[in-house]
């Protein structure tokens, strides 16, 4: 009889198996098998008991302890959800998690579902309070010895680099790795030296890497597992920033912003170094300068796309004698070089002013006027239409006398985007934009009353 109610509770065993690397996965019988077999025959011991093994494999070969982003403990924590499952059995702990933290939420769920927790080889089942005491120490001698493993990894990892050791990664441009040390790539090497000269001489970035796109010279390419390549492609600016400061071209090797003598051939001198890092202070004194001096926004910044669909920057300069300049520059211009952008440097004076006819030509449409002086007439009953005829083509005079953040606001009010060509400036008006603007320069505002619009 006792067997009868044995075998009509069924006690559904899921078996998890977890591996950190891949070594040894390929062979025919590997550390997965291993725990299996184990947790398979564990449950077959227990057969009297009801335990019966679900024919799901759940493995995870190759993946870290430390989280619980596996997709076969995903896996098996959705069936644990939906109640396909009574036991989880593992060969030790630490395979299902070495995390503390993670271990408990995942203790919390098999509870939430009634269900159990074993370990082939520490015995224990997480339904009595033993074996759930028993399950925490031995979780926590399991993190304690990750964290010793991790501190041992890194000590290691800033011994070696403090002798000056290449440690692996994508070899910068300019060497190649062989037998796991950095090796002088002569070719590439030349390309190194020309960047950090030709940036010491004209101490900007951006005539540095135009220079290299029209000599034909390309970043490095770094083979993928996939059979593919990464790189390789015209230089931009944060690739050659990103060469121009980094210290291993001076024979150095570097760890946490802290750099140390290292076993590869120096690049460049010192000298060399020296010169680039001097042209870096003096460019960044500049923009800082230039930051200072600007007084003048630019108003039409992120209204204006280029032909490549990118929103063009505004910038500045100032010449020798003094007068700050203002333009529009494309995206691919500022990354790439001007001579490699769809559009030159554009005057910022000039384009703001084609932007501000076009708008007065639109809002002196007859057809506009007649709605704007209907708009108006709603609250100002005794207001002429030539009185608004006036205010609209006085919209000049108006400009210059607003604040850049009032030209923005009216801007925005009234144009969607504007979009250039070398040849063509096509301005989108909003189709509500007349109605803010009639809105913003109605008689509650002090601007209408300067202007002339009230009678």
């Amino acid at each position: 009889m006792a067997k009868n109610n044995a075998e009509s509770v069924k006690k559904r065993c899921a078996v998890y198996t977890r591996k950190s690397s891949e070594e040894g996965l390929e062979q025919e019988f590997n550390s997965l098998h291993a725990q299996r077999d184990a947790a398979e025959a564990y449950i077959l011991s227990q057969k009297h008991e009801g335990w019966v093994l679900v024919p799901d494999d759940y493995d995870d070969g190759g993946y870290s302890g430390g989280n619980i982003e596996r997709p076969a403990l995903q896996r098996l924590l959705r069936d644990v959800r939906a109640g396909l499952l009574d036991i989880i059995v593992v060969y030790k702990v630490d395979r299902l998690s070495r995390s503390l933290a993670d271990f408990a939420q995942l203790v919390d769920l098999f509870d939430q579902h009634r269900v159990s927790f074993v370990s082939v080889t520490q015995q224990f089942n997480t339904t009595s309070s033993m074996g759930r005491l028993t399950l925490n120490i031995l979780l926590s001698f399991a993190q304690f010895e990750r964290e010793v493993t991790s501190e041992r990894i890194r000590d290691k990892f800033l011994l070696s680099k403090k002798k000056g050791m290449w440690m692996g990664g994508n070899p910068p441009l300019g060497y190649d790795v062989v037998n796991r040390k950095l090796l002088i790539n002569r070719k590439e090497a030349s390309v190194v030296r020309l960047i950090f000269e030709h940036f010491a001489a004209t101490r900007s970035i951006i005539a540095t890497c135009e220079m290299l796109n029209a000599k034909g010279y390309r970043t490095k390419q770094i083979p993928l597992r996939n059979g593919g390549f990464r790189g390789g492609i015209a230089f931009a600016k944060n690739a050659v920033y990103r060469i121009l400061r980094n210290r291993i071209y001076m024979g150095e090797i570097g760890n946490k912003g802290e750099w140390f003598p290292a076993e590869h051939t120096a690049i460049i001198s010192n000298d060399l170094w020296a010169k680039a890092v001097a042209a870096f202070d003096i460019e960044s004194i500049q923009r800082s300068r230039q930051s200072r001096l600007r007084k003048n926004p630019s108003f039409l910044k992120g209204l204006l796309f280029g032909p490549d669909g990118h929103a063009l920057s505004a910038t500045s300069t100032r010449k020798q004698n003094g007068k700050l300049f203002r333009y529009y520059v494309s995206y691919s211009a500022q990354s790439k070089g001007y001579s490699n952008g769809p559009l030159p440097p554009l005057s910022a004076s000039v384009l703001e002013k084609l932007v501000l006819e076009s708008t007065q030509r639109q809002l002196a449409s007859p057809e506009l006027l007649l709605h704007v002086w209907e708009k108006v007439e709603k609250t100002e009953p005794q207001i002429s239409i030539d009185r608004v005829r006036l205010a609209l083509n006085d919209l000049s005079s108006i400009w210059e006398e607003l604040f850049t953040p009032e030209k923005r606001r009216l801007i925005e009010l009234l144009i969607h985007r504007i979009d250039l060509t070398p040849t063509t400036l096509t301005i989108l008006f909003k189709p509500d934009g007349i109605d803010s603007v009639v809105s913003e320069l109605s008689p509650t505002h002090t601007e209408i009353e300067d202007h002339g619009l009230r009678t």
